[in-house]
């Protein structure tokens, strides 16, 4: 049987072949099982969702699994996912469950598990999970057993005051279009940015259950750049269906990635004596661009294996305070225990306002080099990664790109496919070499 976690949870189409009412049951149950503390004491869980249609129904065998198992549930509502990771350690939750598929369109949706703190699920629970759900559940409790279900009306609000006592400061002066994604932005992230003192015009905030993700949020953003030029805002802030990452527009429509917010905050951070060991935590895929100047500000700049859990379990390993992705997800431990788009929209903000510099000045410090990337698809990925053809490849394309460019090549985790990404002075030599470097890597055997 294939692993059912992926990278950020379980995720496919709502009540299609996998993530049936059945299923959610089932994983809840096995998660409650494994996720209890122990103390002999009835768990308590925490479970939101984005507010997509299937969410509903998903969000009733949710909690009819937990209860099924004997622990209780707060149920929060639509609420952004590092809303309900904050309220499991607000609570002392044992575990809590996000029912969203962030950025993926509305048929779509996902289960997503946090441990006691807020924290995210590391490889070897989430196989005890698994087992748990291949073995089934046994005996269950009956009578006073079954565990209760309470709402929690107040859950934007707890959240909303957290994100504020996290903020350095004043937005008061600061126009910002912020494109919610009909996604579970929509009440708290214009509530959080006009309690923070900025003038806030709050776009695609109207979820039906439909129209989440549909041509609106981070992953289309010319709305949000017609909007912040129309508006004459200073800045835009796009969120994804369940919030957990931003990306940002600057005053003059130009897109600032997660490379430019990381590499913004990292030296923010740093002038407030708050980057632990002048350090940032970011993926093999970061721009090398942010690697060129992060080096010459000072900073040190840790790889991980590309997704969110790897910056996380750095951070935690190193004792880091600044962590992210290129896609936007960043995460500053000392607020939060994953990635969380309104904080950082906040932090991106506050730094703007405290210097009084635009967002497209202050981005200015990372050269964007042109990237290319490639999905090839291989019989083997195994024997692509032995390839001595391929090896000497890569070697000639380095050696070729010098320190003006990189190479790098992944396996994809669920296909059999090699991507291969390159990064170069000029969008031409960056296609040219991945090109030949695809040719190979697809006649590897």
């Amino acid at each position: 049987m294939p692993r059912l976690f992926g990278t950020d949870g379980v995720r496919g189409l709502a009540n299609g072949e996998l993530l049936t009412p059945e299923f959610a049951v089932g994983v809840c149950a096995s998660a409650a099982r494994t996720l209890s503390n122990g103390s002999g004491r009835r768990p308590l869980a925490v479970v939101g969702r984005d507010p997509r249609a299937s969410g509903e129904m998903l969000e009733a065998a949710v909690v009819a699994g937990l209860t099924s198992a004997g622990a209780d549930a707060i149920r929060v509502g639509v609420l952004p996912t590092p809303g309900v990771a904050h309220l499991v350690a607000e609570t002392g939750a044992d575990l809590g469950v996000m029912i969203s598929a962030s950025h993926n369109p509305m048929p779509d949706n996902g289960i997503k598990l946090f441990a006691a703190g807020g924290h995210k699920l590391p490889d070897d629970v989430e196989d005890a999970i698994e087992q748990q759900l291949a073995a089934g559940l046994g005996a269950r409790p009956t009578g006073e057993g079954i565990g209760r279900v309470w709402d929690a009306p107040d859950a934007t609000d707890v959240y909303v005051a957290h994100l504020l006592s996290a903020a350095p400061g004043s937005l008061s002066g600061l126009r910002v279009v912020v494109d919610c994604a009909h996604g579970a932005a929509a009440l708290a992230a214009p509530e959080a940015y006009r309690q923070a003192g900025a003038d806030v015009i709050a776009l695609h905030a109207e979820p039906d259950g439909l129209n989440i993700n549909d041509g609106v949020g981070s992953t289309h953003l010319e709305p949000l750049r017609s909007a912040v030029l129309e508006h004459g805002a200073d800045l835009g802030i796009a969120h994804d269906g369940d919030a957990d990452r931003c990306l940002a527009v600057d005053g003059t429509g130009a897109v600032v990635d997660g490379d430019r917010i990381m590499a913004v905050l990292a030296l923010a951070m740093r002038d407030a004596g708050e980057l632990a060991h002048d350090t940032l935590v970011a993926t093999v895929m970061s721009n090398l661009g942010l690697h060129i100047a992060m080096r010459e500000a000072g900073i040190t700049l840790d790889t991980t294996r590309v997704g969110d859990r790897y910056v996380l379990e750095r951070l935690r390993e190193g004792g880091f305070t600044l962590g992210g992705e290129q896609s936007g997800h960043v995460v500053l431990p000392g607020h939060a225990t994953t990635g969380d788009g309104l904080l950082t929209a906040l932090r991106l903000m506050s730094r703007v306002a405290q210097t009084g510099t635009s967002l497209a000045e202050l981005a200015s410090v990372v050269t964007v080099l042109p990237q290319v990337l490639r999905n090839v698809a291989v019989a083997d990925k195994d024997a692509v990664a032995g390839s001595a053809d391929v090896a000497e490849a890569v070697a000639k394309a380095e050696a070729e790109l010098g320190d003006t460019g990189r190479v790098l090549l992944r396996p994809s985790g669920t296909e059999q496919l090699v991507r291969v990404m390159v990064e170069a002075p000029s969008a031409g030599e960056a296609d040219a070499v991945a090109g030949r470097l695809a040719e190979v890597v697809a006649a590897a055997r």
